[in-house]
């Protein structure tokens, strides 16, 4: 050990309960000979319990304890009573405690034990002994402080190591341009909803979306308006995900995507045709469209209970034929169809279109 260590050993806080003066100023002379310069006296085990703020938090006298000596037999509480008190709170666990015990009262070590005791001296101590157990329990109390120090360390590391973590995780599955899902949270939401839908044999609804002419949008008012204009509908689009589950993500480009859980045919073309809706409702110029005077938006909706012979890619590829014939039928409408396991779903109808022109 350094000397830097063993002057930092040297100063360690030692509290010393013993109702005898004479044995008090004994120690007091030995501990103080040998260059320990921080020692606290008391007379008994309510003064020591006042001292570690046992019972009174907020005790103006509370000192944090490195060590306890703490004599056997003392009046109104003895020295085993002391040590279970204290090492019932957890917050002494690491606090060792030594005993101080005559000669004749060694067969009583075992209770002191017990009760949590480190270890003991007799009386009259020995003064080479004493020093070595003194030395020995404040090394521990000292690599006990130090390893407690590292792990709350590490833990700070690892909970600011997860929030990074948590954070990249959240930025690699949003958008950057809108702020909404992207393809790769789309395709992980999307299988995640489709086992649930197969276990549960519950309606699984797909909406895609295209905006209507949206390079001529570009060509006319610039890629910043365009940005702004993908930005605006993502947002429109996101406040018609209301439940756990149901995704709204940029799938590439200018087209989305919407997952919809225990929804049918009917349920999901009625979402669709609100949002058709609410996207032309915003009123954003576009001059060149062929289709309106305002941005607007096709849409594609297939639904399915999923089954085994089923895949997720079935409902997206049927979603992707209707929102083709959408923009083909002239743009700005809905189309849907049920996929080939729709026998079971709330639409019995094959095939559904909307056009609100």
């Amino acid at each position: 050990m350094t000397s830097t260590d063993e002057k930092a050993l040297k100063a360690m806080k030692i509290l010393i309960v013993d109702d005898s003066e004479d044995f008090r100023l004994l120690l007091e002379k030995m501990l103080s000979h040998a260059g320990y310069n921080t020692l606290i006296f008391t007379e008994s085990a309510l003064e020591a319990f006042d001292i570690l703020g046992l019972y009174n938090k907020k005790s103006s006298q509370r000192i944090d304890i490195d060590l306890i000596l703490m004599d056997k037999i003392m009046p109104n509480i003895d020295g085993i009573e002391a040590f279970s008190r204290i090492k019932a709170k957890q917050v002494f666990n690491d606090i060792p405690i030594i005993m101080v015990t005559v000669a004749t009262e060694i067969a009583s070590l075992k209770k002191a034990f017990e009760a949590g005791a480190h270890d003991y001296i007799t009386k009259p101590p020995n003064e080479i002994e004493l020093l070595a157990r003194i030395r020995a329990a404040l090394k521990l109390k000292k690599e006990v402080d130090h390893r407690k120090a590292n792990s709350e360390e590490l833990k700070i590391v690892g909970m600011e190591l997860k929030a990074a973590n948590d954070k990249l995780k959240c930025i690699s599955m949003t958008d950057g341009l809108t702020g909404i899902a992207n393809r790769r949270s789309f395709d992980a939401d999307l299988t995640k909803a489709w086992g649930a839908a197969m276990r549960e044999k519950r309606t699984l609804s797909i909406i895609l979306i295209d905006i209507d002419n949206f390079k001529l949008f570009n060509d006319t008012y610039g890629h910043l308006a365009g940005d702004d204009c993908l930005k605006d509908v993502a947002q429109a689009l996101n406040k018609f995900v209301r439940r756990n589950g149901d995704t709204a993500a940029r799938y590439g480009g200018e087209e989305f995507a919407i997952v919809l859980n225990e929804t049918g045919l009917g349920g999901a073309t009625t979402v669709a045709e609100s949002i058709r809706k609410a996207i032309e409702g915003l009123e954003i110029p576009h001059s060149t469209s062929t289709t309106n005077k305002y941005v607007t938006i096709s849409l594609g909706v297939s639904s399915v209970i999923p089954t085994n012979n089923s895949l997720p890619e079935s409902l997206l590829k049927v979603s992707d034929q209707m929102l083709y014939k959408a923009k083909k039928n002239g743009r700005n409408r809905v189309e849907a169809s049920q996929e080939a396991a729709g026998k079971d779903l709330d639409q019995p109808a094959t095939k559904i279109k909307i056009n609100d022109q």
